[in-house]
């Protein structure tokens, strides 16, 4: 059966995944997108969404890693956009453009109804409003035997925890403190839910940990 997996999703020294007073400038809070520092300048962003050849090594191997053997992603609805409610903005389609590097089918979880977008590069969004079991369902289905990446936000990886449905969790530590935010911890139990760190590697920029529920 394929497998749920997190990857990439950096938090703070402090546990936070996303700073405080997000919106559409600061679609992951203040201070929110400095977690990602050791990601962004990596060979492997930059050939998604840079100008041309960043750095390679340990960070850019965890990154890379995060795309292999990927059938379909889910996403909660903030991770899509900032809009809010019902989709009066109907020419909104996500953060990235016409060609979204996800290349395969996303499952954006949402309460609010809306029908699915083709975009370039065969990423496709359907908007699930039946809740996480569904949406990981469709994702099943859509993999075709591959893996489903939870793409975030920290609720939504909260959310699918509690249910110990995610077989394999890549959580980075960046070098920084947010002090306020979403906290990735926040009501959850790694131990009492049968999660085992299982890798940790170390590089100037993060503290990759690698979680596996046994």
């Amino acid at each position: 059966m394929s497998k749920v997996r997190v990857h990439s999703f950096s938090i703070s020294i402090d546990g936070y995944g996303a700073g405080p007073n997000q919106n559409i400038e600061t679609p992951l809070g203040v201070g929110g997108e400095d977690l990602h520092t050791w990601m962004i300048k990596t060979d492997y962003f930059q050939k998604l969404y840079g100008d041309g050849d960043g750095t390679k090594g340990i960070d850019n191997d965890f990154t890379a890693r995060g795309f292999v053997h990927i059938g379909a992603w889910i996403l909660g609805r903030n991770m899509f956009g900032p809009i809010r409610g019902d989709w009066e903005d109907s020419n909104w389609k996500g953060w990235w453009g016409e060609n979204p590097p996800y290349h395969c089918p996303v499952f954006v979880l949402t309460h609010h109804p809306r029908p699915s977008i083709t975009m370039e590069g065969g990423t496709i969004f359907h908007f699930v409003t039946e809740g996480i079991h569904v949406a990981l369902e469709r994702a099943r289905t859509a993999a075709n035997g591959k893996d489903i990446r939870i793409g975030g936000g920290v609720s939504v990886i909260r959310q699918y925890l509690r249910e110990k449905l995610i077989d394999e969790m890549h959580i980075p530590i960046s070098p920084l403190i947010l002090g306020s935010g979403e906290h990735l911890y926040e009501g959850i139990n790694l131990l009492e839910l049968g999660y085992k760190l299982t890798e940790q590697v170390n590089t100037p920029d993060a503290m990759h940990l690698v979680f596996t529920k046994q």
